[in-house]
């Protein structure tokens, strides 16, 4: 009888020292934390810079200046990027979300929302940096049905017209920001959404001139 207890004893200790082996070999989950995410705002000393050399611009090719739209593709798509400029007040009086090219990415993702690639090749499919002025307003599929072709003045961006780039607006655009998530990436014409182009088209219909749209990164 003893010797069935002392077996029973140890072989209880062997199972109890082998689970015991087990457990520590077993990965602990490491406890998660919420993180903050920073929403990133528009450089307002970047966005002086730029107006103030897109106004030499404006005065050396006789455009536009009373006014501007300057578009700052460094900024995560979720956040407004779009910007127009007062050359009168020296001031930002709008700003709005603006879409990008999807590249290789689907198509109405948000997939490149805080990384845009840029091209001006045709099929691409990604959004051209440069400066470009508006000139001509037609009717557009998208949006509210208006579009201005965009005429590249930069080796960047000479191939516009040629891929049908082309300002307009979009009904999936939003007209808050909806950082983190970012906007819809179209084919890579710079998109607004249909409220924003309400208030802009009237501006563009207005001048006499044509206006600089000057996008960078």
């Amino acid at each position: 009888m003893q010797r069935i207890f002392f077996v029973v004893t140890a072989f209880l200790s062997v199972l109890i020292s082998c689970k015991e082996k087990a457990g520590d070999n077993k990965t602990v989950p490491t406890a998660t934390h919420n993180i903050p995410v920073t929403k990133p705002r528009a450089d307002t000393e970047k966005i002086k810079l730029k107006a103030r050399e897109a106004f030499q611009f404006c005065k050396d090719n006789q455009l536009n200046t009373d006014f501007c739209i300057l578009i700052d593709m460094s900024l995560h798509s979720g956040v407004k990027r779009f910007f127009i400029w007062n050359f009168k007040t020296g001031t930002v009086s709008s700003q709005y979300l603006v879409g990008h090219g999807c590249g290789a990415n689907q198509w109405s993702s948000d997939e490149s929302r805080d990384n845009p690639q840029f091209s001006n090749e045709d099929g691409s499919h990604l959004s051209s940096l440069g400066k470009y002025k508006l000139e001509g307003r037609g009717y557009s599929e998208w949006g509210i049905n208006v579009k201005y072709p965009m005429h590249g003045m930069e080796n960047t961006n000479s191939n516009a017209l040629k891929r049908y780039i082309v300002f307009h607006s979009w009904s999936l655009m939003s007209d808050e920001e909806t950082f983190p998530a970012g906007s819809p990436e179209g084919w890579g014409c710079p998109t607004v959404s249909n409220k924003a182009m309400k208030e802009i088209d009237p501006m563009l219909q207005k001048t006499s001139k044509s206006v600089l749209m000057w996008i960078y990164h």
